[in-house]
């Protein structure tokens, strides 16, 4: 005899416990609809809580015109979002869970505690206690989703196998990047065989390896050293540009860091049209070519050629340390040729780092897929919402401000498909 599976009827079910998932959840809530959050993690908000390790970017203060530029290809899909919960809405909102913010020197957004866990632990109190006219968040934890047996969603549990029928459904369940914080891409072939058109998920905000590897020499000595005030340039096979100065770090096969980040999705489509991307690093980005060249061609005397570069330019440890790597004998002693090559070192890379190392990924629903609410087209009743969305962002607040805005857009489709 077959045994029946446990199964539950609820309104509203959100599938996935991080910003973009609660976030639904709280407008929902607020409107009075009763939601079921399902996740496979123990608890929610997990790679929030990593992103708060280092000081937690709630989003940016630049102005909202050049904020929505940072999402570069898919701005203007993202744009009615961010009009609907834009960064200034991102503090208003810390305001109102009792957490204050500050702007930084970048411009970046901070708790005034720099720290992830009191603003969860606020939110997820209110999500269980809205307040008059609210309706609660019921958590199921441990409730790993494993796609639809029809209409129906079906969960793997701590209890067996849970079957949900569902007025309405949010997916909220991430990219690819950390797996082991539930972000895994698994969601990805489900949504194709149900004809939901996905682009394929790839690294964003990630790091690369050089082509060749670096020397043993370098790799041991320098894997893990930041290159500091430098710069990179790229342009790339169809005249799209990349220039800006700041910092990252060398890594035992090759580069990584917030300047590497920023440059990401051009040096990454690069690779994946040519097989290869070149970037020019600029060692002295506040010294002009012709201020170089003076240093390098004066005169040296009984002094060794590094000691000279580090008499006139300050250059040493990692900076010193690629230029021996990538200039070549002859270059090194022809001070116009050396001069340039400080300004431009090419940097050849091969190959993105695997997207569970990296910050986040791109690819994901198609917005084609999707109308105004965030609804699947094809499929009435199912919304998506957050990094599963075909869109990337560089870090500083940015991926955060679009998960949350695509929380509420989801939120506030649900509640209109409802009627409520």
């Amino acid at each position: 005899m077959t045994e029946i599976q446990p199964s539950l009827s609820v309104d509203v079910a959100i599938i996935g416990g991080g910003p973009a998932g609660l976030m639904a959840a709280e407008v929902l809530g607020r409107a009075g609809v009763a939601v079921h959050l399902f996740d496979a993690m123990p608890s929610v908000g997990r790679k929030f809580l990593l992103a708060g390790k280092g000081g937690m970017n709630l989003t940016h203060a630049e102005a909202l015109p050049a904020f929505v530029g940072r999402y570069g290809a898919q701005a203007e899909r993202l744009r009615p979002l961010l009009d609907a919960f834009g960064p200034q809405a991102v503090r208003d909102w810390a305001q109102g869970l009792g957490i204050d913010t500050f702007v930084g020197s970048s411009q970046r957004v901070f708790p005034t505690d720099m720290k992830a866990a009191p603003l969860l632990r606020a939110w997820l109190q209110r999500l269980r206690h809205p307040g008059v006219g609210g309706a609660p968040v019921a958590f199921h934890m441990r409730h790993r989703w494993t796609g639809w047996d029809g209409a129906a969603l079906c969960f793997d549990t701590p209890q067996g196998p849970l079957r949900v029928q569902a007025r309405a459904t949010v997916l909220a369940l991430g990219g690819a990047s950390w797996a082991r914080l539930g972000s895994d891409g698994a969601w990805l072939p489900w949504l194709q065989a149900e004809g939901i058109d996905v682009a394929p998920l790839q690294p964003s905000n990630c790091g690369f390896d050089v082509a060749g590897g670096w020397s043993p020499f370098f790799a041991e000595r320098f894997a893990g050293q930041p290159f500091k005030s430098v710069a990179i340039r790229a342009t790339d096979s169809l005249g799209q540009g990349f220039h800006r100065k700041g910092e990252f770090v060398a890594t035992a096969t090759g580069v990584e860091g917030s300047l590497v980040y920023a440059a990401s999705g051009l040096l990454r489509d690069e690779i994946t049209r040519n097989g290869q991307a070149t970037f020019e690093l600029d060692l002295l980005p506040d010294r002009s070519a012709e201020q170089v060249l003076a240093q390098v061609a004066h005169p040296r005397g009984s002094r060794s050629l590094s000691s000279h570069l580090k008499s006139r330019l300050g250059l040493e440890g990692i900076k010193m340390a690629i230029v021996n790597e990538w200039v070549d004998k002859a270059a090194m002693h022809d001070p116009a040729r050396l001069a340039a090559a400080l300004k431009a070192i090419p940097v050849t890379l091969v190959a993105a780092r695997p997207i569970d190392e990296a910050i986040s990924s791109a690819g994901g629903v198609r917005w084609e897929a999707l109308d105004g609410g965030l609804m699947v087209k094809q499929r009435p009743g199912l919304f998506c919402a957050g990094e599963m969305l075909d869109w990337e962002a560089p870090t500083g607040g940015y991926l955060l401000t679009a998960c949350l805005a695509s929380g509420v857009v989801a939120g506030d489709g649900v509640r209109r498909w409802l009627a409520v």
